[in-house]
């Protein structure tokens, strides 16, 4: 497991990006395929290295066996994650929750809960989730 105290706010984007695909507990290739997108082009995570999501993962499926481990997540990625990167953390958790082309109603309250825990503003967030819903679109 992942030392907690230890990550990075790199990491907490890819734990978010985890919680989101864990939480309907049926991660798919697809949701998989979205985060390797994500960590491979976004600029956020430029110099990351990918070997780090699976210690990763293993953290957040650990607390999510954890009575209180949802909130224990959030202290932690709001510790390592500096505030101007909450919307970040929303887009992609909502490009991963949209890259199977449906999103299950546990996947949109575990984005309900980022939006509180982050505080992002309705409005924002409606704009965040317009644009992944446009990225995601099928013929």
């Amino acid at each position: 497991m992942t030392d907690p105290a230890l990550l990075t706010a790199q990491d907490s984007l890819a734990a978010i990006m985890i919680a989101v695909s864990a939480s309907d507990e049926n991660i798919r290739t697809s949701e998989l395929l979205k985060i390797e997108n994500i960590v491979n082009n976004l600029p956020v995570f430029a110099g990351y290295d990918p070997d780090k999501l699976k210690p990763i993962a293993q953290t957040v499926f650990d607390l999510f066996e954890q009575e209180d481990g949802l909130d224990a997540l959030f202290g932690l990625i709001r510790d390592s994650l500096p505030e101007y990167l909450y919307e970040t953390a929303y887009a992609v958790a909502c490009d991963v929750a949209a890259a199977d082309g449906q999103i299950a109603e546990p996947e949109l309250r575990m984005l309900e809960e980022i939006r509180y825990e982050f505080n992002i503003d309705r409005l924002h967030a409606a704009a965040i989730e317009r644009g992944a819903r446009a990225r995601h679109m099928h013929l």
